[in-house]
């Protein structure tokens, strides 16, 4: 039997209980994949994530959902970013090789920023689905749509869908019963993004993620903060002044507010923040 250290930790969050929930493998040195993959299915959150060793950057790590690997993750690069932190003495401005490539990650505090991988609009690409089609799928209408959703890859492809208005993001309701008509990504999964501008104050921004679980239907994250930065490539490819800052606003519908920073700088770099708060630790046999 061998013991693993881990820690439970809210990213995103502006209280306790807030943000996203985190579990992260403080050395995961003699786990193989699949007990990877049944430890993020044990815990059962949005992602669990495994530090290992690097020669190329500060630590490495991986990331798991309950189902899948993924290349790239937002909330659990800050979360992994706090722990190596604290686990190495690294300071406050370390990089994370993912296997998207390498993370740069810095912190004031607790509160924690990432540079996304890719830079801008050089990953976009359409859906090869009709407006009306996605709009039915989330339950709203193609008047709801601000504009055709894409694909945008700035680590992680995701589906973009930008919204006339914050109450279509709120009246939005995925249909689980039609998720065979949903388009996949390049990794052959389904989820969609959807986010609104204030009319009043155009920086706000309330956004949703929707996702399928484990073949169980259509879930909601919390926070999710490659989403956040493919929005700064979406804004790119629409041309947006920059550099350009945004705070963005989700998980509030499943009562885990999560707080975002977004900047775009000039040159294209996307850095997408928020607070980390560790609330656990603990040990597990395997």
């Amino acid at each position: 039997m061998a013991l693993f250290r881990f820690r439970i930790l809210n990213v995103f969050a502006e209280s306790t209980f807030g943000g996203n929930p985190l579990c992260v493998f403080e050395d995961a040195r003699g786990m193989d994949d699949a007990t990877m993959q049944s430890l993020a299915l044990q815990f059962n959150l949005s992602e669990t994530t495994f530090i290992l060793p690097s020669t190329k950057a500060t630590a490495r790590y991986r990331i798991f959902t309950t189902s899948y690997e993924m290349p790239f993750a937002g909330h659990p690069t800050l979360g992994t970013a706090h722990v190596v932190r604290d686990l190495l003495g690294a300071g406050n401005d370390l990089t994370l090789e993912a296997n998207a490539g390498l993370i740069d990650v810095s912190a004031r505090g607790n509160r924690w920023n990432l540079t996304a991988p890719h830079r801008g609009a050089q990953r976009v690409r359409r859906t090869g689905v009709g407006d009306a089609v996605i709009a039915r799928l989330l339950g709203l209408e193609a008047g709801d749509l601000l504009a055709s959703p894409v694909w945008v890859d700035t680590g992680v492809e995701q589906l973009m869908i930008p919204l006339r208005s914050i109450a279509s993001v709120r009246r939005a309701a995925p249909d689980s019963a039609r998720l065979g008509d949903w388009p996949d990504n390049s990794q052959g999964t389904k989820m969609g993004y959807v986010f609104a501008f204030d009319e009043d104050d155009y920086q706000r921004v309330v956004c949703r993620f929707f996702f399928t679980k484990s073949g169980e239907g259509v879930a909601e994250d919390p926070g999710t903060g490659s989403a956040c930065a493919n929005l700064g490539g979406w804004l790119v490819a629409n041309n947006a002044t920059l550099p350009c800052e945004f705070a963005l606003e989700q998980g509030d519908a499943l009562h885990r507010p999560c707080r975002l920073s977004l900047r775009v700088e000039e040159d294209g770099l996307i850095r997408v923040g928020g607070q980390v708060i560790e609330i656990g630790s603990g040990t597990i046999e395997i």
